[in-house]
């Protein structure tokens, strides 16, 4: 979303988090908001300025792999597959929506897509597997356009054959790159704010489409949903609140049963604004993170009630593994998270 593209903070973290977090050096000072960890040796960071960043040593030391002819963009998402596949989005209106691609390790990218649309601006992409993804832009005269690739080389309009109308100035929000998640090999979920705090699923790779109001707050364009994960075909969980509050707790959290068909307030909510929400990287489990500007939280339920880790700004969380997770923020800030994860769940 337009209103979401300035920066929320430029508060810096200059020491290891008691539980377990590790800061590490991303030689960079620009705002960090795209992250994805491969394994617990391998991941991709992306930010401002058109900035990539690959770890092939767990974060002990990042390097800039340089996309030509990206400086002035804004890659708010990356998604990786491995130590040398990536893709990076970056956002804006018209030609600055764009989707790069590397097989090397980022010696070379490939333009894959460029937006024409003026009026359209691409917030986030998901990935079903490496050759199958979809990216998803704001609301452009009562629709929402989307992109797909089948062959993680070309980018293609969804045929959408099905798809509630949207409302004025409905729209994603670009803070974390996680405004859209897929599970398995069909579904797919985005999120909305503005207007309604709504989410939209799709059970077959976005050609037809339902959406649910959730109880997220909204009504103002810094509010509504701006982050989805998704653990099963019918669990999983939103997160979002109103950046420009970012320490106000309520409506901030709501989880589903059924696959988005509904949804239901945390019983006790992240205590304020959360641009990201991650589970923990075991596969099935309801143990989530959440991060945000004012701090980070944890739900071992599912997303049902919440407890605070830290009062620390990051703006993405991402797991690979319990052992293998990162968080990014503004000044470059990454931070590694070794473990969180109960012992019976790590050793599940």
């Amino acid at each position: 979303m337009r209103a979401a593209v300035a920066a929320l903070s430029l508060a810096l973290i200059a020491s290891s988090l008691a539980w377990g977090q590790q800061s590490q050096n991303s030689g960079t000072d620009v705002q960090l908001r795209g992250i994805s960890a491969v394994s617990d040796k391998v991941a991709w960071a992306s930010g401002a300025g058109g900035t990539v960043l690959r770890t092939v040593d767990g974060g002990a030391t990042w390097q800039h792999v340089e996309v030509v002819g990206a400086s002035a963009l804004d890659f708010r998402d990356v998604q990786a597959f491995d130590q040398n596949t990536a893709f990076v989005l970056s956002i804006g209106t018209g030609e600055q929506s764009r989707i790069y691609k590397t097989s090397d390790g980022g010696k070379i990218w490939q333009l894959q897509f460029t937006n024409k649309d003026p009026k359209a601006f691409y917030d986030c992409f998901a990935f079903w597997d490496s050759t199958h993804g979809i990216a998803l832009s704001d609301s452009v005269d009562g629709k929402f356009p989307l992109i797909s690739t089948s062959d993680g080389a070309t980018w293609n309009p969804v045929a959408v054959k099905k798809m509630p109308a949207a409302l004025p100035n409905e729209g994603a929000f670009a803070a974390s790159g996680t405004c859209i998640a897929t599970f398995g090999k069909n579904d797919v979920w985005f999120g909305t704010g503005g207007p309604a705090a709504r989410v939209f699923h799709s059970a077959d790779r976005g050609q037809t489409w339902t959406g649910t109001e959730t109880p997220i707050i909204h009504g103002a364009a810094t509010q509504g949903v701006f982050s989805l994960a998704f653990w099963s075909a019918k669990d999983g969980v939103v997160v979002g609140g109103d950046y420009k509050e970012p320490t106000k707790g309520e409506q901030t959290a709501a989880l589903t049963h059924d696959g988005g068909k509904t949804w239901t307030l945390a019983k006790h909510p992240p205590q304020g604004y959360r641009s990201a929400v991650a589970s923990g990287g075991i596969p099935g489990s309801p143990v989530l993170v959440a991060v945000g500007t004012s701090g980070a939280d944890q739900s071992s339920n599912g997303g049902e009630s919440w407890k605070s880790l830290h009062r620390h700004d990051f703006n993405a969380i991402t797991f690979a593994s319990p052992n293998a997770g990162w968080a990014v923020g503004p000044l470059g800030q990454i931070m590694r998270y070794p473990s969180f994860l109960p012992k019976e769940l790590i050793n599940h």
